[in-house]
């Protein structure tokens, strides 16, 4: 069987959760026997600009056929005002004004879309939901495009065209139990598709926790992983911490490791460390006392998992459904709804042995439902089922 993955961007060094689970998927799929498998993508490497950084054509990575088309159509500079008019009703909005504003988010490539429509893929599988790829080339293949929604709350899930999307679906693959309601929630249609919850597989390692100690010293500290930026609550993380900084007499530290987009504030107790390699993240976290999640918008959250593979309390944002689900059902995190929660959390936390208690039922969440061999094959048996079922009609 063919698959050919379609996302905005793709490669190792792309850091962004959709696009991660998306090249695992892939160059997992790829060494099953009787599977071939391709990605068309762009080459974009930034999300935020979609400049056209990498150079086109077909390259072989892992096992899979990636095909890469230029980018005509980034980021516009009116794409933030288009958005707050726009996204105000967004389930008002009309063909031509989401047309407008899926064209000025990007990425286009015209070049992309046709060699989706022309793909012989007997499935094309699309990664995230909310971009130009997926929303202007999945209709294209309708009856065997299957989407990975990749969903949150947020006012673009709630656009007509989604909707629409969702109905050209041929299958929907959810990562969290959090992430199927959502969607549900905002198009009821999807409860009509063919679904799998999949959710993504972990794999811990030993990490160098020398060298992550040698970056934030032998004090404790809490960990927040990932992309640094206010989108993903880093700021208000910082202000948090800084706030409980000045109530507490402690030397319990905040870390900061990831992509840099916008430096939150800082001062006595919290470290902005930038990107770290594979080694010295694993270091971190298992030094760390507690793995602090602060984004509002994630259908799934691979660091959040990681730190419970490792033993580590996680500490999520209330108000995100999915690092919620996480947290209460692994019973190795908690969640804050303001600085009061998190002030108490915090205060748990401090105390080694209570967030050494806290962590201890990590492990056997992540590997009872995350482990790779399992969940791929109950990803191909779901794909074949797709196959046959279309292959009938």
């Amino acid at each position: 069987m063919k698959l050919a993955y379609v996302v905005p961007r793709y490669g190792a060094d792309i850091h962004g959760g959709a696009e991660q689970a998306a090249r695992q998927l892939a160059e997992r799929m790829a060494t099953r026997p009787g599977y071939e498998v391709e990605v068309l993508t762009t080459t974009a490497t930034d999300m935020v600009t979609w400049a056209d950084d990498a150079p086109s054509g077909t390259t072989h990575e892992t096992g899979v056929t990636v095909h890469r088309f230029p980018v005509t159509g980034g980021r516009l500079s009116s794409f933030d005002q288009m958005s707050a008019s726009l996204l105000a009703q967004p389930d008002a909005a009309t063909p031509t004004s989401e047309a407008r504003w899926i064209d000025s988010q990007g990425p286009v490539s015209p070049d992309l879309i046709e060699a989706v429509a022309a793909t012989d893929a007997d499935l094309v599988i699309f990664y995230p939901y909310l971009y130009h790829p997926t929303l202007v080339g999945l209709p294209l293949v309708r009856g065997r495009g299957v989407l990975h929604p990749a969903a949150h709350e947020e006012p673009p899930l709630h656009l007509p065209a989604v909707g629409r999307l969702v109905d050209a679906a041929a299958g929907l693959v959810f990562q969290t139990d959090a992430e199927r309601h959502i969607l549900e929630s905002a198009h009821p249609r999807a409860r009509l598709r063919p679904q799998l919850q999949l959710g993504l597989g972990v794999e811990g390692r030993t990490g160098d926790r020398q060298a992550a100690r040698d970056g934030v010293g032998p004090t404790p500290f809490l960990l927040c992983l990932g992309r640094v930026e206010p989108g993903k609550g880093s700021t208000a993380l910082a202000r948090f911490m800084a706030e409980y900084l000045s109530r507490r007499e402690t030397d319990l530290q905040l870390v900061f490791a990831g992509p840099v987009l916008e430096a939150p504030p800082v001062g006595p107790g919290i470290r902005v460390l930038g990107p770290v390699d594979e080694e010295v993240k694993w270091g971190l976290i298992r030094e760390a006392r507690a793995l602090v999640s602060p984004s509002a918008m994630e259908s799934n959250s691979l660091v959040v998992l990681e730190g419970l593979l490792a033993g580590r309390p996680v500490v999520v944002n209330a108000r995100c459904a999915a690092t919620t689900e996480h947290a209460r059902m692994s019973g190795a995190g908690l969640w804050f709804d303001g600085y009061g929660s998190f002030e108490a959390i915090i205060d748990r936390l401090a105390e080694a042995d209570a967030a050494e208690a806290l962590g201890a039922g990590g492990p056997a969440y992540v590997n009872g439902r995350y482990g790779w061999p399992e969940l791929m094959d109950r990803y191909a048996t779901f794909l074949e089922g797709l196959a046959s079922r279309l292959a009938r009609t």
